[in-house]
């Protein structure tokens, strides 16, 4: 098959197989969407699920309904290292601008550039060619609490928004990498302009853990947000994701190879997506046969040990590097915490700082608690094929 055409490539055009078998929790967001526009009660979303699942493609689909719908929206990826503050100024000062064209709302959002001016101040944030002609508002988001402080700038921001009939989408990827005093200001602030009916709306997206970090910063975080399992696709949908780009492409593949494909992904859209691409290249025909299928896996294990895979194990220390090996030497998870500890001859207690280091950076998580698990699908079978000889 032709590789400059792969409907599997980037780009390519193709519908990505991370949508496939999304259509129910799509259909949630435009209604929340068109609620928020509405002024009437939304329910924002936190998409939740391991790597490789395609919630960062799900966000970028909500960002295009939404901006379908008249919505401003404004998408964050939330690095370890960064403070909300200074994540969200330049995304608010961006909708205020765009919303001071509206006649009727230039008074209202002149109040929100004003809030958004103490807010700077206070918090100290620079952000370069960014500046704000106006005086700060006294009393108003300067109180050097973000939890107090970003409620207010949010209100104001969806008051502005609410006089120039237009709503607000924020879409922040990589949740569980915001600091708890700034993920439980994202909630009060959110909680703040539902109560007031502004329409504005939140959807977020990290890995399982960020449905207990959100509970832990506000209790209420549970009815504030409905959190919807991304997780891998069901056997219809990941056949689905392989055989209808290839048929668009006026090709075909076989039974035996599209099984052979889904025993080997395990349903994960991203690791679908790999296999598929490399399944195109490799067929020398206009049909992929099984062995063709088999081919293709062993190219793709290559690539995705050398790349996907080794990006990841490459962030962590020696010690943690030790620490997942031994998860990965005791099987497929989940896993004990007690028993890696065991394999390692070491006390449970004294791995738990090494272990919560390792949870922070986003490699693993705890399903359950005492118990630990990869947050990257097929992980620890790269380990036992790269550090676990004879």
């Amino acid at each position: 098959m032709d590789p400059v055409r792969n409907p599997f490539a980037p780009g390519a055009g193709s519908r990505p197989p991370e949508l496939a078998g999304r259509g129910a929790i799509l259909d949630e967001a435009k209604t929340a969407i068109e609620r928020a526009l509405m002024g009437r009660d939304c329910r924002s979303q936190m998409l939740l699920g391991l790597r490789g699942v395609g919630k960062t493609v799900l966000l970028n689909q909500i960002e295009e309904l939404a901006e379908k719908s008249g919505h401003l929206t404004s998408f964050i990826e939330a690095p370890e290292d960064r403070e909300l503050a200074e994540l969200l100024l330049p995304k608010i000062n961006q909708t205020l601008h765009k919303l001071s064209f509206s006649e009727q709302a230039k008074a209202k959002v002149h109040q929100a550039i004003r809030a958004l001016r103490s807010f700077a101040a206070t918090f100290k944030v620079t952000y370069g060619e960014m500046t704000l002609s106006v005086d700060p508002e006294p009393g108003v988001a300067d109180s050097g609490d973000i939890e107090n402080d970003l409620p207010e700038l949010m209100v104001r921001l969806g008051e502005a928004a609410q006089e120039a009939g237009k709503a607000w989408t924020l879409l922040i990827d990589e949740v569980q990498y915001l600091k708890s005093r700034d993920l439980a200001a994202l909630i009060v602030a959110l909680h703040k302009v539902s109560q007031r009916g502004l329409p504005i709306v939140f959807f977020g997206a990290g890995l399982p853990q960020v449905a207990a970090l959100s509970g832990n910063a506000k209790s209420y975080a549970e009815r504030l947000f409905h959190f919807p399992a991304i997780g891998p696709l069901k056997s219809k949908d990941a056949k689905i994701a392989i055989k209808q780009p290839i048929e668009d492409a006026r090709q075909s593949i076989s039974d035996d190879a599209l099984e052979e494909v889904l025993k080997d992904t395990h349903g994960y859209p991203y690791f679908l997506q790999e296999w598929g691409y490399q399944c195109w290249n490799i067929a020398k025909g206009a049909r992929v046969e099984w062995a063709d299928a088999r081919t293709a896996s062993a190219e793709a294990t290559r690539r995705l040990d050398e790349g996907f895979f080794k990006v990841r194990f490459d962030r962590l220390t020696p010690k943690e590097r030790e620490y997942v090996i031994a998860m990965a030497a005791l099987g497929p998870g989940p896993y004990r915490s007690s028993d890696v500890a065991e394999h390692l001859g070491l006390t449970h207690q004294s791995l738990g700082p090494r272990r919560s280091t390792i949870i922070r950076k986003g490699m693993i998580y705890s399903p359950s608690h005492g118990d630990i698990a990869f947050t990257v699908p097929l992980f620890d079978e790269y380990l036992r094929r790269s550090f676990q000889h004879g």
